[in-house]
């Protein structure tokens, strides 16, 4: 689905692997990032969007994104809450997705994966 030494997988994995515990498996012929065994981020939301990741927003942000036209529902995983972005855009904004990464990660980490998060 999508090569995972892609640059714009490499730039992804270089943010997600910064968490504890944080681990890649390949799922769906796309790589996902995982706090343990749950997924924070997944790459390629669709064949129609290869270049760009899913993640989960906190509760009270979805809605604002959803506003915010960069941001998409996207297939399965939407109605879930999830959202996903295109990160092959030169307007991308690094640091906001690394932001983006870091709550999700928040809404799927266990207490202990938090703790060692927190006390970096």
């Amino acid at each position: 689905m999508i090569d995972p030494a892609d640059p714009l997988v490499v730039r992804v994995r270089t943010i997600c692997m910064t968490f504890p515990e944080a681990l890649e498996a390949v799922a769906w012929g796309r790589p996902t990032f995982r706090a343990g065994k749950k997924i924070f981020v997944m790459m390629s939301s669709s064949m129609d969007r290869p270049n760009s990741i899913v993640f989960k927003p906190a509760g009270d942000e979805r809605l604002a994104h959803l506003e915010d036209p960069r941001f998409f529902s996207p297939p399965y995983w939407g109605p879930s809450g999830w959202l996903g972005i295109d990160v092959d855009q030169p307007t991308t904004d690094w640091t906001e997705l690394a932001e983006l990464i870091d709550t999700s990660y928040r809404q799927v980490a266990l207490q202990r994966q938090l703790r060692a998060l927190d006390s970096r």
